[in-house]
């Protein structure tokens, strides 16, 4: 088959299991940002204000929201450190790194879109 991809006939509970499963994802990856929240966090913790300045156009309150979401469904760990002035890092659970296979395989597939879509141009 091209490009590895395997087709494989489902059930209907199987095929309806494999329909909710995907729209489980969606929902806790939805949004503009959760997944570009995910993808800065794969290379390592990062502040919160270095979050801020490498994901252009998120707003500080959005970016907080999102990252409590991302706490709450145990992707993402916050940590307050002693300092001052008081300093806060975020990095990915491990939980949270197996979502890592799911961004690069969209990086993947972005790059060969992009690529496909400059030999048409």
């Amino acid at each position: 088959m091209d490009n590895d991809i395997e087709l494989v006939e489902l059930s209907a509970s199987a095929c309806t299991a494999h329909h909710r499963a995907v729209s489980d994802t969606m929902d806790i990856l939805s949004g503009k940002w959760k997944i570009r929240i995910i993808g800065e966090l794969i290379f390592g913790k990062k502040r919160f204000g270095e979050l801020n300045a490498n994901i252009s156009g998120i707003a500080a309150k959005m970016l907080s929201k999102e990252l409590q979401d991302l706490e709450q469904n145990q992707l993402v760990k916050r940590t307050v450190l002693e300092t001052k002035p008081i300093t806060v890092e975020y990095e990915l659970t491990e939980y949270g790194l197996t979502v890592t296979p799911i961004i690069n395989a969209m990086a993947n597939w972005g790059h060969q879109h992009r690529e496909l879509i400059r030999q048409k141009s």
